[in-house]
């Protein structure tokens, strides 16, 4: 039903043909054909061997009423233009600045949209020999590289953002798994740098330059094994999450260097992260074929969606449809009381979503709750999956979790536990499921502090040496547990590393190869048939070659593939001005 339904709405019978259009709840989105953006020449890409075709946005607040800029990587080529959206066709003929790079490419970009003006904006780019330039593309100016000789690291820069609120910070991931912290006003120097340990923990570990003079990197976090494929930044500012190739998701707090919390992919790496606007969730994509949504607060899996066919690139959710409505204010993170803050001089970031970054349970939860994301994968399909409340919210036990219930006596959590319930500092309740049997009460309502998935640990340890950095699940919960995994888990060899036990946060970080099995059916990595599991809204082919980009705008989505073709979806009555145009145009409005 689903397939004809597809095709239906596709215009065409074949399921290998590409979709330009698609409906949901709220309408009809359709392809502007005059809205796609590429290289000048409009030739598709060949793209064996080369970075994946990134897409970046900044609105520079110009008089004009158009001040989108958009910036995209195709093989050794970055361009910048007017973005016109909706509204106007692109004109590929006048690129504001162009760039062609010898002997690296370009991988990641991002823009500063703390100092965009129309004269000038402040944009980072990544490459894949492990460089990042800093550019001004509107004075078409090059004012510093960073990491030039690499001598501060060698491998490919997979992931590079500016810290919310910093007009100078900068974070940069690499596909050794090293993470640095940048301040452009600093120079790199001209030996390699040395370390000196600042934090370590579970699988992670931060250190500082040690240098007399101010130098740059500021930090150096080492983050699981293998590639640390990207990160985010909650809409607060405050949490960082990352994916690594080992299929771990880390949340750490950002300011204090503490880990949050911690989940693990079914199997394989994961290679794509994102927040929810009101920082409540955040979903992973990654090698298998799934999207996953963990909760913030409860620190577990609370669903996952099946619907790719091959790893998932990108997920990102969908500000302008999700919708929450309730009264109650939210502190979603929790106080700064408990952690030891290592600012650097930056401010403290404002969510871009504050309808919705205020929201809590603590009392009350939503009226009504509709979270939509969307997910583009290397089967060059779009998927959109509504979060609703029945997933966020259950009403009845469901039995098949109930042998995966494990009670444990939580210690009192730190100050700042936003969400904690009258009594919930007792019995405390970890389960893969989303329910509990009564009468003890719910996951979803225990501090996120005290609900991190220390349930697994064989001994709860003490909650003042904790303090939310290594109350997360480790290993011993299989010792309680009987399963035959070769059933369930037909990949265990695809599966990462995971660090070995440790109950203090200062135990140094140590790497042993741990048998996936073992966390397969506990909190860290629930099976399959104890979370509840999502179908797609739509899942349609909108592209020849795997898709790389998804970004959600108000009056349209934005798609980009391996090919260069970075394709505009109008929203449900968002169809431009060019309607003529647009029809005209409709045969080759595909992605050739």
């Amino acid at each position: 039903m689903l397939l004809s339904k597809m095709a239906a709405e596709g215009g065409g019978k074949e399921m290998n043909e590409i979709k330009t259009q698609f409906t949901t709840r709220e309408g009809l989105y359709k392809l502007l054909s005059h809205s796609e953006y590429s290289r000048p020449n409009r030739v598709p890409f060949n793209s064996q061997g080369s970075n994946p075709v990134r897409v970046s946005f900044v609105n520079v607040n110009d008089q004009s009423g158009n001040g989108d800029r958009l910036c995209f990587n195709v093989g050794r080529e970055l361009y910048f233009y007017i973005y016109k959206g909706v509204r106007k066709a692109a004109d590929l003929s006048k690129p504001i600045d162009k760039r062609i790079y010898k002997g690296t490419q370009p991988t990641c970009h991002d823009f500063n949209h703390l100092t965009a003006t129309a004269e000038s904006v402040s944009l980072l780019v990544g490459f894949s020999a492990g460089q990042v330039q800093l550019i001004d593309p509107i004075k078409k100016e090059t004012s510093k590289l960073f990491n030039e000789e690499r001598l501060i690291d060698k491998s490919r820069v997979t992931c590079v953002k500016w810290v919310p609120g910093s007009e100078g910070l900068f974070l940069v991931a690499h596909s050794s798994g090293n993470m640095y912290l940048y301040n452009v006003e600093h120079n790199c120097g001209t030996t390699a740098p040395h370390y000196q340990p600042l934090k370590q923990g579970e699988n992670f570990a931060v250190h500082t330059c040690k240098s007399k003079s101010t130098r740059n990197p500021l930090l150096k976090w080492t983050v699981g094994e293998g590639a640390l494929n990207e990160f985010a930044f909650s809409p607060d500012g405050k949490f960082l999450a990352c994916v690594s190739q080992d299929g771990f998701l880390r949340v750490f707090n950002f300011d204090s260097v503490e880990l949050h919390g911690t989940m693990k992919s079914y199997f394989g790496g994961l290679l794509c992260a994102c927040w929810s606007p009101d920082g409540k969730y955040i979903v992973t994509g990654g090698e298998d074929d799934l999207v996953t949504v963990w909760s913030f607060v409860d620190c577990r899996v609370i669903a996952r969606g099946h619907g790719h066919k091959s790893w998932v690139s990108v997920v990102a959710f969908d500000p302008y449809t999700t919708s929450v409505e309730e009264s109650d204010p939210m502190e979603f993170s929790g106080s700064d009381e408990d952690f030891q803050d290592l600012h650097f001089g930056r401010d403290r970031a404002n969510s871009t979503q504050s309808r919705l970054s205020k929201r809590n349970s603590t009392d009350s939860r939503p009226v009504s709750v509709t979270y939509r994301f969307g997910s583009v994968g290397q089967d060059t399909q779009l998927c959109l999956w509504d979060l609703t409340e029945d997933i966020l919210f259950p009403h009845q036990p469901l039995s098949r979790a109930r042998t995966h219930t494990n009670v444990m006596n939580a210690t009192s959590p730190p100050a700042g536990s936003g969400g904690a319930n009258p009594g919930s500092n007792g019995n405390s309740i970890t389960t893969p499921g989303n329910s509990v049997p009564p009468p003890l009460p719910r996951s979803n309502s225990l501090p996120h502090s005290a609900v991190s998935n220390s349930g697994s640990k064989s001994s709860v340890m003490d909650g003042a040496i904790a303090s939310g950095v290594s109350k997360f699940a480790t290993l011993s919960l299989h010792d309680r547990k009987e399963r035959h995994h070769e059933k369930d888990h037909k990949r265990n060899h695809s599966m990462g590393h995971i660090s070995s036990k440790s109950s203090d946060k200062l135990n140094l970080v140590t790497k042993t190869k741990t048998d996936p099995a073992k966390t397969l059916g506990t909190p860290l990595c629930p099976r399959m048939e104890d979370v509840p599991l999502l179908e797609p809204l739509i899942c349609k082919k909108i592209a020849h070659e795997r898709l790389t980009v998804l970004i959600f705008l108000e009056d349209c989505i934005v798609t980009a593939c391996q090919e260069g073709f970075i394709c505009t979806w109008a929203r449900p009555g968002k169809v431009g001005l060019l309607p003529s145009q647009n029809q005209a145009n409709s045969p080759s409005g595909t992605v050739v």
